[in-house]
């Protein structure tokens, strides 16, 4: 797997589309927003560079869009997350296409907030045409059936009803709702055996019969496995701050790149890693 401290490789031009998941941004880590920027303004730099993928978990938690759109101007102006839209919005313009997928800790993302940079938000599976090969893309989380009590927290949680009543509780009460799932959820994690958390291979067959490939994340373990015989599940990695008790600590995250060879004008996917040294 290459890798690089930014997404300016030695052939900038061929980059046609990237792919990200499990960035769990927020505003108390300052350093995986600031990777997060770093990325968008390699992404601005790639002449060529049609689509950018978010596939879920992009925030640690959302609690709905109201959140951000009910800030007055004022409010804006220092807000954490203005500057991403400011930078995703000069990517749209240039002519990126922005694509949001939910995540398991972001499903109450919509459309409203994509909006304000000119995104779309997409849902799962989607298909991903490279060459002659089409891709499946998935957060990855429906993949891990073996997690009996998560599919059915995720089920629940994905039910409209369900984000209705949420989206209806005062910003208060949702904040009181999360922090309650997550500390539930890391007491729950912390029991569970390593082989649940991750894919089913019954699941992954099953997912990737009526395609030529997978590619997901969620599992925070980037590899390159086999699915089938013939076929390939792609994982992409969480952003993960690395030495972050030094003065320069660097973020490093495993992401998908889908790029043409201008001598044979065929697209190939690869999986590559970004690294970015927080000053």
């Amino acid at each position: 797997m290459q890798s690089f401290d930014h997404l300016i490789t030695t052939r900038p031009h061929e980059v046609r589309q990237v792919l990200i998941s499990d960035l769990h941004l927020s505003p108390e880590e300052p350093a995986l927003v600031q990777a997060f920027l770093a990325l968008l303004d390699d992404c601005l730099a790639l002449p060529a560079l049609k689509r950018l993928f978010i596939l879920g978990d992009w925030f640690e938690v959302w609690l709905g869009d109201d959140v951000y759109l009910s800030l007055s101007e004022d409010e804006r102006q220092t807000h954490w997350l203005t500057p991403l839209i400011v930078k995703l919005k000069k990517l749209r313009v240039a002519g990126c296409e922005i694509l949001v997928m939910h995540g398991n800790r972001d499903f109450l993302l919509g459309q409203p907030f994509c909006n304000l940079f000119g995104g779309e938000l997409i849902y799962e599976p989607y298909t991903l045409t490279v060459g002659q090969q089409n891709y499946r893309l998935e957060h990855g989380d429906a993949l891990c059936i073996d997690d009996k009590k998560y599919q059915f927290f995720r089920k629940i949680m994905r039910n409209r009803l369900t984000q209705w009543y949420l989206l209806n509780k005062s910003l208060e009460k949702r904040l009181a709702i999360a922090d309650k799932m997550r500390k539930k959820s890391q007491q729950n994690n912390a029991n569970k055996a390593a082989y649940i958390m991750d894919v089913n291979k019954d699941a992954v067959i099953h997912a990737v019969a009526d395609s030529d490939a997978l590619l997901h994340g969620h599992t925070h373990r980037p590899d390159i496995h086999q699915a089938t015989s013939n076929k390939k599940r792609y994982v992409l990695g969480d952003w993960r701050l690395l030495d972050g008790d030094t003065r320069q600590p660097k973020v490093s995250a495993v992401i998908g790149a889908v790029t043409t060879d201008e001598n044979s004008d065929n697209d190939k996917f690869n999986l590559i890693e970004f690294k970015f040294l927080i000053s």
